[in-house]
């Protein structure tokens, strides 16, 4: 009985489209709308820095990797792993980006709206393109 009304329910949100959206379908428009709250400490000019680092041509980029910029050894760490600046890990770190390094210095607490993220990370997309 509960699979029924489980996949009721699923199919019900669907049809009506209250589905989370995807990362990949945010809109970049309103991610530059957003981008004002992170403008105060990130740069998208390439090389220039402020309390952050720039962030031109993040998307596909190694975290921690900015020359000259002074980052916390956690991200360093962090970029060390493999990891890339994707859909994936910005959502996470934009999200709240102490979950994703402990030891960031970064103090942005995140953004709560799935659609926030992903609209962000469409703008940020759309500039390392």
């Amino acid at each position: 009985m509960l699979r029924i009304v489980s996949a009721g329910l699923m199919a019900a949100a669907i049809a009506f489209g209250l589905s989370a959206p995807s990362t990949a379908a945010g809109n970049p428009a309103n991610g530059e709308k957003l981008f004002k709250k992170c403008a105060a400490c990130h740069s998208l000019e390439e090389g220039k820095k402020k309390v952050g680092p720039s962030l031109y041509k993040i998307f596909g980029a190694t975290p921690g990797q900015v020359p000259k910029f002074r980052y916390s050894k956690g991200l360093v760490e962090y970029g060390q792993t493999g990891a890339v600046w994707d859909a994936e890990t910005l959502d996470a770190w934009l999200t709240k980006p102490k979950d994703v390094v402990k030891r960031t210095k970064m103090a942005f607490p995140g953004f709560k709206k799935v659609e926030d993220r992903a609209d962000m990370i469409a703008y940020l997309k759309s500039l390392s393109e």
